[in-house]
């Protein structure tokens, strides 16, 4: 069920990690911004969207995860764009043939497994590399692209509806995830990445992360504060205070401790190599 958050900005909340779709209505059509996950969710998205008598006319994925790169063949064959270094990130993860295999393997392990299309995943049109603003007929739309995360993360700024699309940044539930296997710095790519989004926050009443609740203008600085304080801590190989873990997580997110421990054992062992001479 699509649920309004600001004039002509509509959110689908998943059952899975609570990932949130993000609808924006246009003059011609609707953006549809990470469509989904479950096949059975989408369909019922691309039902609403149909019965209201929109369309899609564009699609956006905010990075490179799989779980950011689905579609549903009922959402039609709108341009799905992604900023050139996410489409480039995505072209060259489905030219290994098993990709999509491992991905199914995954999902396996979880409670959706055989429930997630995968035909079209990944068919990201790449924007010229610096693209500022998305290419559709609605309201102005600001691509905030950055390095934290993943390859072409991009958060997005509808500037006429006050709304910030976070991608998987500022969520209540999950701790700050670095990209640490293609990043040459991931600690200051991410804070690097909340002074980008700190830049609008002033502007912002509704900030929608890619996993989580969404948070009204009173909670944009506090949660770029949450995650900036969380990043300091990893860098300073300090055990972060952050409601998201420990015996203050919500319930049913425990396992984002274990994202936590997974991390700070990845940063220590990466600090003594780069300590190590030679």
């Amino acid at each position: 069920m699509l649920r309004q958050v600001a004039d002509g900005v509509l959110i689908h909340e998943s059952e899975f990690v609570q990932s949130n779709a993000v609808v924006v209505h246009g003059r011609a059509g609707v953006l549809l911004i990470d469509p989904g996950v479950q096949d059975h969710e989408m369909a019922c998205l691309a039902n609403d969207l149909s019965d209201s008598g929109q369309t899609v006319v564009a699609g956006f994925s905010t990075h490179p995860d799989w779980d950011h790169l689905l579609w549903h063949a009922e959402l039609g064959a709108a341009p799905r764009y992604g900023t050139a270094r996410c489409a480039a990130t995505v072209r060259d993860q489905l030219s290994d043939p098993g990709a999509k295999a491992r991905i199914a393997a995954h999902l396996l392990e979880t409670e959706i497994a055989g429930q997630v299309p995968l035909d079209l995943l990944g068919l990201i049109t790449a924007l010229p590399a610096g693209t500022a603003r998305i290419p559709w007929d609605g309201p102005r739309v600001r691509i905030i692209e950055h390095q934290a995360h993943a390859p072409g993360h991009a958060a997005l700024f509808i500037e006429e509806r006050g709304v910030l699309v976070a991608g998987d940044m500022l969520s209540d539930v999950l701790v700050p995830m670095l990209d640490l296997d293609g990043a040459a710095d991931p600690i200051e790519d991410y804070l690097a990445a909340l002074r980008l989004l700190e830049g609008v926050a002033g502007d912002v009443d509704v900030v929608v992360p890619g996993h989580g609740s969404v948070g009204g203008a009173d909670q944009v600085r506090a949660r770029i504060e949450l995650d900036r304080a969380y990043v300091l801590a990893l860098r300073e190989g300090q055990v972060p205070g952050d409601p998201r873990i420990g015996p203050s997580a919500k319930p049913g997110w425990e396992w984002v401790s274990d994202v936590h421990d997974g991390q700070a054992r990845r940063l220590a062992r990466r600090n003594e190599r780069d300590a190590t001479p030679g």
